[in-house]
């Protein structure tokens, strides 16, 4: 028996903001607020009483201005003064934690209606200040909270880039094979935005207002920003971001800011009574978490995803549709071909090496678009998985039914 055993997501009742590149649009935008503004516009274009929610979750990664009441703060300004839930920072993996979180609490309970709701900026990252008094002249430590978390990992002692050189040379992949991945991902997001971005529009809340003081309009925002054409010619000139290494800032994604949210619900009939089209059942059925040796990050991907294929009893040849967290174009090349999965099954639209990390809301856009890839399909078994920091992941399995 899978996992989860009566865990569903209403079919379209989730949303994400489109995703802006570091130092954006959305550099300026205090993230928590930003997100409880988008729910409380999604909820209502949804036809969503905030009433039928009684469970929730914030997940956020990097620190901001009033981030330590994160969930009970969102959640006010959400138009949910009733619920509360806790605050969850898994880095890359914080959306599926944030589902699992969810799926717990409808299990046991706790919950009939939940929101997984996940919200970062890495723009302007805090510049924290450690006070250490018994240091010379009380100096201290600091940390740029970002960029330093991205260029060390304080237990593995190496940068997150360090990691997928180490997976490259181990596992032999050169640095052609990222680059025919990088290109081919970059052609499957532009299915996305065929017919003004019409696969977008099935989850992405557009056109979002930046505003500034006296909430005058600064900027519309109605396509991912920051994504950069490419081909196999710009790439190979390009060169390796650490010396006679293999990755490319062609073959990494980029940091960004951006919010994304979504409901699980405790039976197929609370489900079916907040989707969009009763036909379709998504139902969550289990997830995975594991953790490789060390400096070996993107590795991790494919014991999370076996962990959580097996949770639900089924194989990788079961599925219909795959997405993943791509932070390194050196991910998807070795899960791929571990799992040996067709890569035109994998990330059909696009993922977050084109668009962008913005740390807690990435994994959760990916699930939206496998949700929705496999209604496309007809439905059947999807799968996502991403690294994290630490060398881990987190994966999940879903099932989409369309009668």
């Amino acid at each position: 028996m899978p996992q989860f055993t009566d865990v569903w997501i209403p079919y379209g009742a989730y949303w994400s903001s489109p995703f802006c590149a570091w130092q954006g649009s959305f550099a300026t935008l205090p993230p928590i607020p930003f997100a409880a503004e988008l729910t409380a516009r999604a909820l209502a274009e949804r036809g969503i009483s905030p009433m039928d929610i009684d469970g929730m979750c914030l997940g956020t990664t990097v620190q901001s201005k009033g981030s330590f009441y994160g969930a009970p703060w969102f959640a006010g300004l959400a138009g949910l003064c009733h619920v509360s839930g806790p605050t969850i920072n898994q880095a890359c993996a914080t959306s599926v934690r944030c589902l699992v979180e969810g799926a717990q609490e409808l299990s046991s309970g706790g919950a009939s209606v939940y929101l997984a709701a996940t919200a970062d900026r890495t723009s302007n990252g805090p510049h924290v200040f450690y006070p250490n008094p018994t240091a010379p002249g009380g100096t201290g430590e600091s940390e740029n909270f970002v960029l330093d978390s991205f260029g060390h990992d304080p237990y593995a002692k190496t940068s997150m880039l360090e990691t997928a050189e180490n997976v490259a040379r181990e596992a032999g992949i050169d640095r052609a094979a990222q680059e025919e991945l990088a290109l081919f991902r970059y052609a499957q997001y532009e299915r996305a935005l065929a017919d003004d971005g019409a696969f977008l529009a099935r989850y992405m809340l557009r056109p979002v207002e930046v505003r500034g003081r006296g909430r005058k309009v600064q900027a519309t925002i109605s396509a991912d920003e920051g994504v950069h054409a490419t081909s196999a010619e710009a790439l190979r000139r390009l060169e390796p971001v650490l010396a006679g290494g293999t990755v490319t800032y062609g073959t990494q994604t980029h940091p960004a800011d951006g919010s994304a949210a979504m409901l699980l619900a405790s039976n197929v009939d609370r489900a079916r009574g907040h989707s969009r089209d009763a036909a379709v059942q998504v139902r969550l059925l289990s997830y995975g978490q594991a953790r490789v040796k060390k400096g070996f990050m993107p590795m991790a991907v494919v014991p999370a995803a076996r962990i959580a294929l097996a949770r639900a009893e089924i194989g990788a040849h079961e599925l219909a549709s795959v997405t993943s967290h791509v932070p390194f174009a050196v991910n998807d090349v070795y899960l791929s071909r571990e799992l040996r999965l067709d890569p035109e099954r994998m990330n059909r639209h696009g993922c977050s090496l084109v668009w962008g990390h913005p740390q807690g809301p990435t994994g959760l856009r990916a699930i939206m678009e496998l949700i929705e890839d496999l209604v496309l399909q007809g439905g059947g078994y999807g799968l996502f998985t991403g690294c994290a920091a630490g060398d881990s992941a987190a994966a999940v399995v879903l099932k989409v039914n369309v009668s």
